[in-house]
Parts: structure tokens; sequence; C-alpha cells
């Protein structure tokens, strides 16, 4: 096997980050951040710990499937905590780790550039489709 020079090894450790390589995990982190469902949940999480049934409230349009699933990744992912309080009925609270917390101002730009471009997307929709 030949030698790999410490430039060569630093190449192929930035090349396991690159989003436009098919096999780097970063894809697959990015592709979990840009769903809708974790953006609503982040943001429903911002001004501190929720139980289930508040999220489940306070964000129109998830189902109970698709809701406790992506809890369950961003859970996983390290973006927000689950705790559990033994009580009749249980109760369930999720909160944002910092981890979570970091990735708010992006997403929160993200919202803002979206409700404050709405119009002028709506606009060009209607111009595509006049075509």
């Amino acid at each position: 096997m030949a030698t790999r020079t410490a430039a060569q090894r630093r190449e192929d450790a930035a090349r396991e980050y690159d989003v436009f390589m098919a096999g780097c995990p970063a894809r697959n982190l990015l592709d979990r951040i840009g769903s809708k469902w974790v953006s609503l949940i982040l943001f429903g999480l911002a001004d501190g710990p929720q139980r289930y049934s508040d999220l489940s409230r306070r964000i129109a349009g998830v189902s109970q499937k698709m809701l406790t699933q992506t809890l369950r990744t961003l859970e996983r992912d390290g973006m927000i905590t689950r705790a559990v309080t033994p009580a009749v009925p249980v109760r369930v609270d999720y909160e944002l780790t910092p981890l979570g917390r970091s990735l708010l101002p992006l997403v929160g730009a993200i919202r803002e550039w979206a409700e404050a471009n709405m119009p002028e997307v709506e606009a060009a929709r209607d111009r595509y489709d006049a075509l």
C-alpha cells in the first residue's frame, strides 16, 4: 500500500464531509435539517420546553406519526432532549439542546426570507403558470 502524504490525508478527510459527494454523512443531516417539520419543531421549542400535545396543537397539519418520527430523529441527532416525568398520565417534555439552539438563527433566517419574499414567489409562479 502506498504511503499517503499529510496533505492527501487532509484532502481525503475533507472529502468525507463534502455534501456534493454521494456518501457524505453531512448530506443526510442536511436533508433532515431541510425538512419543514424539523424547522417547525425547532421554532415550536424556541421559547422553552413543550409537551408533545402542545407541539401537536401548535404545528398545524403534522400527523402524530410524523411528529413522533421527527422528534425521535431530532433527539437522536442531539438537537433536542426528551424528559419523562412519571405521573398519571406520564408527562413528556421536549427541549432544545445547545446544538439545536445553535441551528435556530439559520432556520430562522430562512423562515424570515420565505415570509418576506412569498408575494414575489407567488407572482413568479403565476407568470410561469401563465406560459
